[in-house]
């Protein structure tokens, strides 16, 4: 599990330092100013290789580079098999590449990664780890596996080693008509991660969409009565869908592998996910966390479990308000600073305290994301405009009549706003 990360001429910022909670990590900030990239680090220092590196057909996840000359490191902490393992990295300019420690690596722990455009890694202590040759530590086995978003749904093929994964729908049609654990493992973790208790997400029967495509392909029951193929379903739907069935298939091909090496299942999982609301409906993003937190945890059984996930969503942050625990949890915030009045514009990332802000209106106003209020712009606007005419003694009553009706255009019937704007106008009598 990651507890620390120090990084000095890397990223959008000269240095950056984190102290991660033990449970559940929050980044929020502006687009362009380092969650992913922040993630991106996190799974190198875990598992030693880039996501683009061992698949290039991804369209992110490439090797950081430092921002300006000079030196460039990478220092992290993280919770291995047996102890807490330390190391620094720095950048090797000669060689374009990032100087590791040799030999065999220490053991994090399963590692996960959902990135925001469906692609998503998996690095198994049971799978990917080095094996033992004579005398020698050798990796002769995969890397990590890394899925582009086609390949969660298709299948992933290694060039050297073949079919790594059958993918979503052939496994799906699989354990479905096996109807055994797998099958039911599945079942479980859709309706964890299913929107609200009304509307359960449920697997229908196996169908053919095409006579062209000789692939059983699985269907959902739908609310309104229809099932439909999972290649038809909406964006949202189909991202938690592939985060269901590879957080099962992870965990079934650990298990199975463990067995195999006569080893125990891993002690410790990590999770990372890229705008864990992407695609979601409001309704969906204010319950993702805690179903999230709980459907890992039961997969990975007695092991210890850490979600680390970027956002940009209120409704997240406030679903968190109950369940944030400042003893195993953080949250991190990145800001553009400077730039105003001829300074230099830079990044920096603050972790704060998360206080209890109560609804979703009340964050977007927070620190997480910094707007001047809930309002639209053309609201904002106008409502500045107001602000200034009520403490306004030259103010006439044709200007209060034309205000008062760009007022009409942007707010609604009951906004509290309209009490004082009444008050006042009534007062002076500008209407």
């Amino acid at each position: 599990m990651i507890k620390q990360l120090n990084m000095n001429n890397v990223g959008p910022a000269p240095a950056l330092q984190l102290e991660f909670g033990e449970r559940l990590n929050l980044l929020t900030g502006d687009n362009g100013l380092g969650k992913s990239f922040l993630l991106d680090i996190i799974w190198w220092s875990l598992t030693k290789k880039w996501p683009a590196e061992v698949n290039p057909r991804l369209p992110a996840g490439l090797m950081a580079k430092p921002h300006e000359t000079g030196k460039a490191s990478i220092e992290f902490t993280f919770t291995a098999k047996s102890k807490p393992i330390s190391y620094i990295s720095t950048f090797d300019r000669k060689a374009q590449a990032w100087a590791g420690k040799a030999g065999r690596p220490s053991n994090p722990g399963l590692i996960l990664y959902a990135q925001v455009d469906g692609s998503f890694a998996v690095w198994d202590p049971a799978r990917n780890y080095w094996r033992r040759k004579g005398n020698s530590d050798v990796q002769e086995r995969p890397s990590a596996y890394v899925f582009n978003a086609r390949e969660v749904w298709d299948g992933l093929r290694d060039d050297q080693r073949g079919l790594l994964c059958n993918g979503l729908i052939a496994d799906w049609s699989g354990w479905q008509k096996e109807n055994g654990a797998a099958f039911k493992r599945l079942c479980a973790v859709l309706e964890k991660l299913s929107p609200s208790s009304g509307e359960k997400i449920i697997p229908g029967e196996l169908v053919r969409i095409s006579l062209d495509d000789p692939r059983d392909i699985p269907t959902l029951k739908m609310p309104y009565g229809q099932s439909v193929p999972v290649l038809h379903a909406s964006a949202g739907m189909r991202r938690i869908l592939a985060l269901a069935y590879l957080l099962v298939w992870t965990w079934e091909e650990h298990v199975k592998a463990s067995r195999l090496l006569d080893e125990e299942t891993t002690s410790q999982a990590v999770f990372l996910i890229d705008e864990i609301e992407a695609h979601l409906h409001p309704k969906w993003q204010r319950r993702i966390i805690r179903p999230l937190l709980d459907v890992v945890h039961s997969l990975t059984e007695h092991a210890k479990v850490q979600l680390v996930a970027s956002t940009h969503s209120p409704l997240v942050m406030a679903s968190v308000e109950p369940i944030f625990d400042h003893d195993k949890d953080a949250w991190f915030d990145f800001d553009l600073f400077g730039g105003d009045n001829g300074g230099i514009p830079g990044v920096s990332l603050s972790r704060r305290p998360l206080i209890r802000r109560g609804d979703a209106s009340s964050w977007l106003t927070s620190e997480a994301f910094d707007l001047s209020s809930a309002r639209s712009a053309e609201a904002e606007e106008v409502l500045g405009k107001a602000a200034v005419a009520l403490s306004d003694t030259s103010f006439d009553a044709a200007q209060a009549k034309q205000l008062d009706q760009e007022l009409r255009n942007v707010l609604g019937d009951t906004d509290p706003f309209w009490m004082r704007w009444r008050f006042v106008a009534e007062k002076r009598g500008w209407l």
